[in-house]
């Protein structure tokens, strides 16, 4: 079984394939989601991915393959240990210089985020080009990739919780609030005001993004992610799939490409 592990900022996504030459689709056969800690040593990461694994009658023995991706440079250094020291079996680690068979068109490829890299290999091998992945994560993400299966770039905004966090942190007599819907776009309480602005300026923000992308490269897919999507896409026109482990099966993907290429970390 192939092990795939991406720690975000704030979420870490774990995902287990039944098989490590990508027969399972874009649903791992088993999938978790919990906190990301940033401090948390290589011997509590293996902690924390047995006991996930045990919950489903599974251990270290049942995966002979594991692909990792961090944007969080702690969290990668102590996954990189924890292979190391309780899994011996190929291991890549989505950094650069690890093959993709995607063209990375940024001034700088090594500034791309190797999440944001295994949604776009994800999405363009569900959907074909031109496709655009929406991540509503920490931050929120636009990637977009051309119709030949080119990695273009994108957009990059704080997340939703983070700005809902800075309005509490920085505004004496703004609430914390639960991202619901209201009972209207115009809100009738503070809380019912900040919600609508979440939501429905997010969205807004969002669909404005995609449309003005769309006005460079044409008709484009768009596919949603992240912790955050399956709140958003009610509110969003632009008429999203939603692929909540997107990123687990972009590094699927890389891994089988490292893997019959040779190559692994």
């Amino acid at each position: 079984m192939l092990l795939a592990i991406d720690a975000g900022n704030t979420q870490t996504a774990i995902g287990l394939f039944t098989s490590p030459r990508m027969g399972d689709g874009v649903t791992p056969a088993y999938h978790w989601r919990i906190a990301t800690n940033s401090s948390h040593t290589a011997d509590e990461w293996a902690l924390m991915v047995s006991q996930l694994l045990g919950l489903s009658g599974l251990s270290f023995a049942d995966v002979d393959g594991i692909a990792v991706s961090s944007t969080v440079p702690r969290a990668l250094a102590a996954l990189r240990e924890m292979v190391g020291a309780w899994l011996s079996v190929p291991c890549v680690m989505v950094e650069p210089g690890v093959r993709t068979g995607m063209p990375i068109l940024y001034d700088n490829p090594r500034e791309v985020g190797a999440d944001r890299i295994a949604n776009a290999v994800a999405a363009y091998q569900l959907y074909r080009g031109p496709t655009m992945v929406v991540d509503f994560g920490t931050a929120t993400t636009v990637d977009v990739v051309s119709e030949r299966g080119e990695y273009l770039g994108g957009a990059i905004a704080p997340g939703i919780e983070i700005s809902l966090d800075a309005l509490f942190a920085r505004a004496a007599a703004l609430p914390r609030v639960e991202l619901v819907e209201p009972r209207n776009v115009i809100g009738k309480s503070t809380v019912e005001s900040m919600q609508s602005g979440a939501l429905y300026g997010y969205a807004a923000q969002a669909d404005g993004l995609c449309r003005r992308v769309r006005e460079q490269v044409g008709p484009s897919t768009v596919v949603a992610t992240g912790g955050l999507a399956e709140v958003m896409i009610p509110f969003l026109s632009v008429g999203p799939h939603h692929e909540p482990w997107l990123t687990l099966y972009g590094l699927a993907l890389i891994y089988d490409r490292n893997i019959e290429s040779g190559r692994e970390t």
